[in-house]
C-alpha cells in the first residue's frame, strides 16, 4: 500500500518517487509501504500575504486567498477583503461591515456595474444590479475572492458587469470531521461568534460537507443605533472519477441595521461625524421636523436566502458538461421619516382626505414613517458543454434568468413614542373612504436569455493561447404601476451580441503578456420604467420610459506579467470606451433612500493598474498596488430644457490615483499584517464643480497561533485595528447630481445646484478574536 503522510513545516520533502502521476499509476499491490513525507504550511507559500498569485488567463485578475483572509477582522465583507487590489474603492459606513450603506467602484465604475457570483451563481439585485457584501458569506467560509478587473468571464450569469467580475468561492468540505470556532469582541459593544461543523465523509458515500452559523452586533459608532446580523452558509460535496462532482451550497441572511445618514459638502465641514449629521436618539414630536429624525425610524430589516447546486460532469473523452441551477429570494424594508400635510394629500394623481380623526390629533402636518419594501425571487441556470480536443478547448451553453420583483411604499402613523409598528413594514395609513396611500406600487417579471460559444485554441505546447467568445443576450421587462393615473403596463425587450477575444503569450519561464478585447452591456434600473409621483401634490417627480437606453462599453486590456520563485508581479494598461453610460446614484423618495441611475451619455476611460508582491523573506511578504486613470465624459447633458457643458470633464467616482501596501509577518506562531491605502479625490457632480477630498487609511493585526491542545487544533489569539490613525474623512459618493453650483446653461438658462451625498467613513475600532480549529 501506498501511504501520504502531511506534515506543518517550512520545505518540502519527498520520500520515494512517483514515476507516473497518481491518476494513471497501475493499482498498488500490497507489500513494503512506501511513505510520502510533505512538509508545507500554506502561510509560508503565498506571495503578498495572500494577495496575489500567479496567473495565466488573458485578461486582468487579482486573487485574495484564504491566507490574507485569515488574518482580517472576521467581520470584514467581501468588499473590505480586495480594498487593496488595483483598481478598487471601497466606500463604507462603519468600520466593522455591518451597514449596507456601502459601496465599491472598479477602475471608477460603480458597485452596480460589477458582477457578483458564487460557485456560478450570481447575487446581484435583480433590480438595481447592486451587491450586498454583507449578505454573500462569512470571511472564514472563503477560499478565495477574485476581481477580475476587466470583464466577466464568457459563461457569468451576470448582465451588468462592464465595471469586471468578483468570483467568491467557498472552502471545500474537510475529508475529516471536525470544526472551526472563534468569537470576538471589541469597540462600541461589539461582539460576534462563529462556528462551522465539517461532516467528513458521510459513511462510505463520498459525501462530505460543512454548515455554519454566525451572529453578530454592534452599536453605530456615529450617533445612535444598533445593528445586529445572524448568517448560514452551507455546502455539500461529492466527487468521483476524473474531475466530476455535485454540489448543494447556499447562504442564509438576517440583518437589522441602522442608518446612517448622508452628508453634503457644507454639512461634513459644519458638523463633521457630530451634531446634525447623526439622526436623534430620542422621539420629539415638537422639533422641527416632528420627530421624523428619531433613529428607530430607519432601522433597515432584510432577509436573504440564496442556494445553488453546481454539477460538473465528464461525459465523455474530453466532453464534460456544467449545469448550476439556483434560486433566490428576498425582502427588506429601507424606512424613513417624513411628514405628509393632512390636506390636499394625493395617491398617485388622485386627491384623496385623511381620516378625520387623524388630521384633529395632527394639527397641519401628520408624522409617519415610509416603509419602502422590496420583495423579490429569482430562479434559473447556466448550462455549458466543455469539449477539448487536440488544441482546441470549445465551450457552449445557455443562461436562463428569471425574476420577479414587487416594490411598495407605504406611509405607517407614529404612536406617541415615535413608534410606528412592526420593522418590517408597519400600521399602514388609510385615507377616509379605506384607501391605502401608497407612494410606489409596482411589480416587475424580468427574463433573461443568453447563448454562449467561446473556444480556446492552445499553441506552442501551451506557450500561447488564442480564445474568442460571442454571447447573445436577450432581456425583457414586464412591469405594472398600481399607481393612480400611471400608465399601468409598461415591458422593455432587447438582443445585445457581444463578441470578446484574447490571446496570452509565455514569452520566457517567467515574463508573460496578455491581450483580450470584450464587449458588454446593461439597462437603467427597473425604477426607471415607472412614473413616481409627490403625494403631497400630486406633480409627477419621475416620469417612466419603456425607452430605455442600454449602456454599451468595448474595452481593451493589454498586459504583462512576472512570476518567478521571488517575485510575482503584472502592469495592466486598459482602455474603455462606452455610450449612454448608466451611474448610479441615490434619490430619496418620500423620505425613503431609493437607487436610480443618470444616463450619463459618452464616456471614455484609460489607465493602468500595478501589482507586485513577494514571496516570503524570512518571514516577511510584502505587497503593492496602484491605479493611474484618466477618464472623461464625452458628451454635453441634458437638464430640463438646458444643456449643461459636460463634455472633456472628469467622470465621477473616478480617483486619478490610488495606491495601497501591504506588509505580513508569519513564522507560523507569531503574525501581523499591516496595510494601508491611499484613495485621491474624486468628482461627485459632473461638471466638476465639488469633489470629494483624497484620504489615507490604515488597518494592523497582529497575533499568535498556539501549538495544538488536546482537542483544539492551533489556538488563535488576534487582535485588529481598523482606520488606525482615526482618520475622519468622507469615504464615497453617495448620490452624485449633474451641478453642485447654479450654471448658465448653453442656451442661457440657469440650471439650478444641488449638492450631492457622501458616505461618512468608519473611525477607527479594535476587536479581538480567539479562534480555534477542532
Amino acid at each position: 500500500m501506498r501511504v501520504v503522510r502531511v506534515c506543518y513545516g517550512v520545505s518540502a520533502v519527498f520520500t520515494g518517487v512517483l514515476a507516473t502521476p497518481l491518476w494513471a499509476a497501475e493499482p498498488v499491490r500490497a507489500g513494503k509501504a512506501q511513505v510520502i513525507t510533505v512538509h508545507a504550511n500554506p502561510a509560508h507559500l503565498s506571495a503578498g500575504g495572500g494577495l496575489i498569485r500567479s496567473l495565466s488567463e488573458p485578461q486582468a485578475q487579482s486573487v485574495v486567498n484564504a491566507d490574507y483572509i485569515a488574518h482580517q477582522a472576521p467581520s470584514a465583507t467581501a468588499f473590505d477583503l480586495v480594498a487593496q487590489l488595483p483598481g478598487a474603492t471601497v466606500s463604507g459606513s462603519d468600520p466593522f461591515g455591518f451597514s449596507p450603506q456601502t459601496n465599491i467602484t472598479v477602475r471608477g465604475m460603480n458597485g452596480d456595474a460589477i458582477g457578483y457570483v458564487l460557485e456560478g451563481m450570481p447575487l446581484n439585485d435583480i433590480a438595481y444590479y447592486t451587491g450586498y457584501p454583507s449578505q454573500f458569506a462569512d470571511n472564514e467560509n472563503y477560499e478565495t475572492i477574485s476581481l477580475q478587473q476587466g470583464a466577466p468571464d464568457l459563461d457569468s450569469p451576470v448582465l451588468n458587469a462592464a465595471g469586471g467580475l468578483m468570483k467568491l468561492r467557498f472552502k471545500t468540505p474537510s475529508d475529516k470531521p471536525g470544526g472551526m470556532f472563534d468569537t470576538s469582541y471589541g469597540s462600541y459593544n461589539t461582539n460576534r461568534q462563529f462556528l462551522r461543523m465539517e461532516s467528513g465523509e458521510i459513511g462510505h458515500t463520498g459525501l462530505r460537507g460543512f454548515v455554519s452559523y454566525s451572529h453578530a452586533a454592534t452599536d453605530n459608532w456615529r450617533g445612535p443605533g444598533r445593528d445586529e446580523r445572524q448568517h448560514v452558509d452551507f455546502k455539500l460535496l461529492k466527487t468521483w472519477g476524473q474531475n466530476s462532482s455535485a454540489a448543494l451550497l447556499g447562504s442564509w441572511n438576517q440583518a437589522i441595521d441602522s442608518y446612517y445618514p448622508q452628508v453634503t459638502k457644507d454639512a461634513w465641514q459644519a458638523d463633521g461625524v457630530h451634531g446634525a449629521n447623526n439622526l436623534a436618539p430620542h422621539y420629539n414630536a415638537g422639533n422641527d421636523g416632528g420627530g421624523t429624525d428619531y433613529w428607530r425610524l430607519a432601522r433597515q430589516p432584510e432577509r436573504t436566502l440564496y442556494m445553488a447546486a453546481p454539477l460538473n460532469l465528464n461525459l465523455l473523452r474530453g466532453v464534460a458538461l456544467r449545469l448550476t441551477p439556483y434560486a433566490q429570494g428576498a425582502y427588506g424594508n429601507a424606512p424613513g421619516g417624513m411628514q405628509l400635510p393632512t390636506t390636499g394629500l394625493f395617491n398617485g394623481t388622485e386627491a384623496v382626505q385623511l381620516a378625520p380623526e387623524l388630521v384633529a390629533n395632527a394639527g397641519d402636518a401628520l408624522s409617519v414613517r415610509t416603509d419602502y419594501t422590496q420583495r423579490s425571487y429569482r430562479s434559473g441556470f447556466v448550462a455549458a458543454l466543455d469539449w477539448k480536443r487536440g488544441p482546441n478547448d470549445l465551450i457552449m451553453g445557455y443562461w436562463y434568468d428569471y425574476g420577479d420583483d414587487t416594490e411598495k411604499q407605504t406611509f405607517s402613523t407614529l404612536d406617541a413614542s415615535g413608534n410606528a409598528g412592526s420593522i418590517w413594514g408597519g400600521r399602514a395609513l388609510r385615507a377616509a373612504d379605506g384607501q391605502m396611500l401608497w407612494g410606489a406600487n409596482n411589480h416587475t417579471i424580468a427574463q433573461t436569455n443568453a447563448l454562449f460559444v467561446g473556444d480556446r485554441l492552445s499553441l506552442l505546447h501551451d506557450r500561447l493561447l488564442l480564445s474568442a467568445g460571442f454571447k447573445e443576450v436577450m432581456f425583457s421587462r414586464s412591469g405594472t404601476n398600481a399607481m393612480p393615473g400611471s400608465v399601468y403596463h409598461v415591458n422593455t425587450n432587447t438582443a445585445v451580441p457581444l463578441p470578446r477575444l484574447g490571446a496570452r503569450f509565455q514569452i520566457a519561464p517567467h515574463h508573460q503578456v496578455f491581450f483580450n478585447a470584450t464587449t458588454n452591456f446593461r439597462t437603467p434600473a427597473e425604477t426607471a420604467l415607472y412614473d413616481v409621483y409627490d403625494p403631497t401634490s400630486g406633480a409627477i417627480t419621475q416620469k417612466g420610459t419603456s425607452n430605455l437606453k442600454n449602456e454599451y462599453s468595448i474595452a481593451e486590456e493589454l498586459g504583462y506579467r512576472y512570476s518567478d520563485n521571488v517575485v510575482v508581479g503584472s502592469v495592466t494598461l486598459f482602455n474603455y470606451n462606452f455610450t449612454n453610460r448608466q451611474v448610479s446614484t441615490l434619490v430619496m423618495l418620500n423620505g425613503a433612500p431609493v437607487q436610480s441611475t443618470i444616463n450619463a451619455g459618452g464616456q471614455t476611460t484609460r489607465g493602468v493598474d500595478v501589482e507586485v508582491g513577494l514571496k516570503p523573506w524570512h518571514h516577511i511578504s510584502p505587497y503593492l498596488s496602484g491605479e493611474y486613470l484618466h477618464s472623461t465624459i464625452d458628451n454635453d447633458l441634458y437638464s430640463g430644457g438646458e444643456v449643461l457643458p459636460t463634455r472633456g470633464k472628469r467622470s465621477v467616482r473616478s480617483p486619478t490615483l490610488q495606491a495601497a501596501a501591504g506588509l505580513t509577518y508569519d513564522d507560523g506562531r507569531f503574525f501581523g499584517v499591516m496595510t494601508i491605502k491611499y484613495t485621491g479625490h474624486q468628482y461627485a457632480t459632473f461638471m466638476n464643480d465639488e469633489r470629494m477630498p483624497s484620504h489615507v487609511t490604515g488597518n494592523l493585526a497582529v497575533g499568535y497561533r498556539m501549538k495544538n491542545v488536546s482537542v483544539l487544533h492551533a489556538p488563535e489569539f488576534r487582535m485588529n485595528f481598523i482606520n488606525i490613525t482615526n482618520q475622519h474623512y468622507l469615504s464615497g459618493v453617495a448620490d452624485l447630481t449633474l451641478n453642485a453650483h447654479d450654471t448658465v446653461g448653453q442656451h442661457g438658462g440657469v440650471v439650478s445646484g444641488q449638492s450631492p451625498d457622501y458616505y461618512i467613513g468608519g473611525g477607527f475600532a479594535a476587536l479581538f478574536t480567539a479562534s480555534t480549529g477542532f
